[in-house]
C-alpha cells in the first residue's frame, strides 16, 4: 500500500528504504522462481553497455549460454504473475551485482565510450584534439607581432593593446555591475514546495569520489538528510579503480538503499567529468544533479528542483543551486573564497540567467534534464573545467541555465599551495574552454544570436584575458597616474589614453567591489566586510595561477590537480545551528 500511495513499485520501495537488502530481495526471488542465483555471473562478450544494465537482462558466457536477468519494477511484477513460463537457460542476479559485472567484462568499451563520446561525435566540441592548425598559426603570428612591436615601440604597442582590449574588458565589468541589480536573496532552506512524494519524479544523483575517506561519513549523512522519497532517488556514487581507501571507507558507513557504488574502469584521461560519464548512461531519474564529496545540500533542494523545473519551459536544460563555502574562518584564503563565491554564485550568475545569458557552471548542484544530457553527450573528459564547457555547450545547443535560489555548503582550500593547484585546474580548463568554442566563430555566432554569443566571449575569454593581464594594466595605470613616462601633457593621444584607463580602471574597481558587498548582503555575511579590501591582492594570486595554467596546459593538459577534502578546522553551518540551539524558545 504504501508503494502504491508513492507510486512506485513494490520492490523499489522495500530495498531503496532499507527494508531488505538487495542481495537478499533476488536470493528470495531466484528462490520463488526455482532459478539459479548468480552473485558473480559470467558474461559474454555480447553484453553491452549501458544497454544490458538498464534492461537487467545479459547474455551469460559458455558453451550453455543463456541469460542473466535482474528484473525490477513492472517487469518483476509480470515475470512472477507468468512464472509458469519461466524456462531454464536463465539465473537471477541483483541490479547492482549485474552492473558490476558488466563494467568488469567490457572495461575498454566503458572506458572508450565515457572518454571518447564526445569527441567521436562531435569533435569540434571537445579539447581532446587541442586547438586546430589555424588557431596555433593565428596565436604564434599574433604573438611574435606583439612582441617585435613591444621592443620597439612599446608604448604605442601597449596603447593599441589596451585599446583592443578595453571592450572585452569594459564589457565584463558592465555585466558583472549590472547583475548587481538583478537576482536576489538565497531562499531559506525550509522554504521550499511541499509536493506529495506521489507526484515527485525519480531523481538521480551522481557523485565522483577519488581518495575521499575523510568526507565518506559525511556525505553518507549529507545524502541521507536529503527531504525527498528514498523510494525516488537513484543515488550513484562513482569510484576509481585504483583507489582502495574511499571503499574501505564507506564500507564502514550503512549505505541507504538507495546508493549504488560503481568503480569506473581505468583509462584515460583520469578525470571528474570521464567518472561522471561512466554514471550519466546509467541514470533512471528524470533529471539529474551533481555533487561534489564535500557538499551538503540544502535538504529540500531536489524538491525545489523538480518544482522548478515542472514550471519552467522545457528550453531550460539545467539549474545552477547556490554554492557558499562553509569553513569561512578557516583562514584568510577561506575568509575571500567566501567573498568571491558569494559574488559569483548569489549575483553574477543569477544576473546572468536572469538576462538569458550563457553561464559557466559551477562544478557542482547542477540540476539537468538527464535526457537533454544524455542528448548533448553529457561531460567534456578531457576539459579539466567540464562544468564552465558544459554550459557553453548547452547555450550553442538552444538551451538556458536558471538560477535555483538553494544552496549547497562546500568546503574552500585552506593552504595558498592547495588553492593555487585548484584554480591552476580551473584557469587551465577555461582556456581549453576558449579554445574549443573560438573554433570556428561563425558557427557559434550562429547557434547563440549576436547578444549571447558576446556574452559568451565575456565569460569565457574575458575571464582568461582579465585574469592573466590584471596585473599588466593595473601596474601601467598606476604608473599613468603617477605621471610617469609614458603620459605626454602635450599629447592628444596621451591624454585619450589616460582618460580610458582611468575609465577602465574605476569601471574595474567597482565591478570587482560591488558584486561582492551584494554577495555579502545576499549570504548576511557583514562580519566579512572589512576583508573586501584584499580582493585586489586576491586576483593577483588567480592571474599567478592563470599564468601556471598556461604552463600546465602546453606540458600537461589533461592532468587533473586532485583538491583534498576534509581538512575544514571551522564550520559555519555548524555554528549558525549552535546558535540556533542556544536562542531561548518562544512561547506559542
Amino acid at each position: 500500500m504504501l508503494a502504491a500511495l508513492g507510486r512506485v513499485s513494490a520492490d523499489e520501495f522495500l530495498i531503496r528504504n532499507g527494508w531488505i537488502d538487495e542481495t537478499v530481495f533476488y536470493r528470495a526471488l531466484a528462490a520463488e522462481l526455482a532459478l539459479p542465483f548468480a552473485s558473480a555471473p559470467h558474461l559474454s562478450r555480447q553484453t553491452r553497455f549501458p544497454e544490458s544494465i538498464l534492461t537487467g537482462v545479459a547474455p551469460l558466457a559458455g558453451p550453455e549460454g543463456g541469460f542473466v536477468i535482474a528484473p525490477r519494477g513492472p517487469v518483476l511484477s509480470r515475470l512472477l504473475q507468468h512464472r509458469t513460463l519461466v524456462r531454464g537457460g536463465l539465473a537471477v542476479t541483483a541490479p547492482s551485482l549485474l552492473a558490476r559485472a558488466v563494467l568488469r567484462h567490457q572495461p575498454r568499451r566503458v572506458a572508450e565510450r565515457c572518454a571518447n563520446e564526445l569527441p567521436d561525435h562531435a569533435p569540434d566540441l571537445s579539447s581532446r584534439d587541442g586547438a586546430t592548425g589555424s588557431q596555433f598559426a593565428v596565436l604564434c603570428a599574433g604573438a611574435c607581432l606583439l612582441s617585435f612591436s613591444a621592443g620597439l615601440i612599446p608604448s604605442a604597442t601597449l596603447a593599441c593593446l589596451g585599446a583592443a582590449l578595453s571592450p572585452l574588458f569594459l564589457g565584463l565589468a558592465v555585466l558583472r555591475l549590472a547583475a548587481c541589480f538583478l537576482g536576489g536573496p538565497a531562499r531559506p532552506a525550509t522554504d521550499y514546495p511541499k509536493r506529495a512524494d506521489a507526484g515527485l519524479p525519480v531523481y538521480t544523483i551522481i557523485i565522483a569520489l577519488y581518495r575521499e575517506k575523510r568526507v565518506a561519513r559525511r556525505l553518507v549523512a549529507a545524502l541521507s538528510r536529503l527531504d525527498y522519497p528514498a523510494a525516488k532517488l537513484d543515488i550513484k556514487l562513482v569510484l576509481e579503480a585504483d583507489d582502495r581507501e574511499t571503499p574501505a571507507a564507506l564500507a564502514s558507513v550503512p549505505l541507504p538503499g538507495c546508493v549504488e557504488v560503481i568503480v569506473a574502469p581505468p583509462g584515460l584521461p583520469r578525470t571528474k567529468p570521464r567518472a561522471l560519464n561512466v554514471a550519466l548512461p546509467l541514470a533512471r531519474g528524470r533529471f539529474t544533479v551533481i555533487y561534489d564529496a564535500e557538499d551538503i545540500p540544502d535538504p529540500g533542494q531536489l524538491r525545489l528542483a523538480a518544482d522548478a523545473f515542472a514550471r519552467l519551459p522545457r528550453d531550460v536544460a539545467c539549474l545552477q543551486a547556490r554554492l557558499t563555502i562553509d569553513n569561512t574562518d578557516d583562514s584568510w584564503l577561506t575568509r575571500l573564497f567566501t567573498i568571491e563565491y558569494a559574488a559569483l554564485f548569489d549575483v553574477f550568475n543569477p544576473g546572468l540567467a536572469e538576462i538569458g545569458g550563457p553561464i559557466a557552471l559551477g562544478g557542482t548542484s547542477n540540476h539537468f534534464r538527464t535526457e537533454i544530457l544524455q542528448q548533448i553527450h553529457g561531460w567534456d573528459a578531457w576539459n579539466v573545467t567540464e562544468d564552465a564547457d558544459l554550459g557553453i555547450r548547452l547555450a550553442r545547443s538552444g538551451y538556458r541555465v536558471e538560477d535555483l535560489p538553494s544552496s549547497t555548503l562546500e568546503e574552500a582550500p585552506i593552504t595558498l599551495n592547495a588553492w593555487m593547484r585548484q584554480r591552476t585546474r580551473w584557469m587551465k580548463g577555461f582556456v581549453q574552454t576558449c579554445t574549443v568554442h573560438s573554433r570556428h566563430p561563425g558557427t557559434a555566432l550562429r547557434q547563440l544570436g549576436l547578444w549571447r554569443f558576446i556574452g559568451a566571449v565575456l565569460v569565457t575569454l574575458g575571464t582568461v584575458l582579465s585574469a592573466l593581464l590584471y596585473p599588466v594594466f593595473t601596474g601601467l595605470f598606476i604608473l599613468l597616474w603617477s605621471g610617469g613616462a609614458l603620459i605626454d601633457p602635450h599629447s592628444q593621444g596621451s591624454r585619450i589614453l589616460f582618460s580610458v584607463s582611468v575609465t577602465l580602471f574605476c569601471t574595474g574597481a567597482a565591478a570587482v567591489f560591488l558584486p561582492a558587498i551584494a554577495g555579502l548582503k545576499r549570504r548576511r555575511l557583514w562580519r566579512l566586510l572589512p576583508w573586501v579590501a584584499l580582493l585586489p591582492v586576491y586576483y593577483v594570486l588567480v592571474s599567478l595561477a592563470a599564468w601556471r595554467s598556461l604552463w600546465e596546459l602546453a606540458v600537461a593538459p589533461f592532468r587533473w590537480n586532485k583538491t583534498s577534502h576534509g581538512l575544514a578546522r571551522t564550520s559555519r553551518a555548524a555554528r549558525l545551528r549552535s546558535k540556533g540551539r542556544d536562542r531561548p524558545a518562544r512561547g506559542r
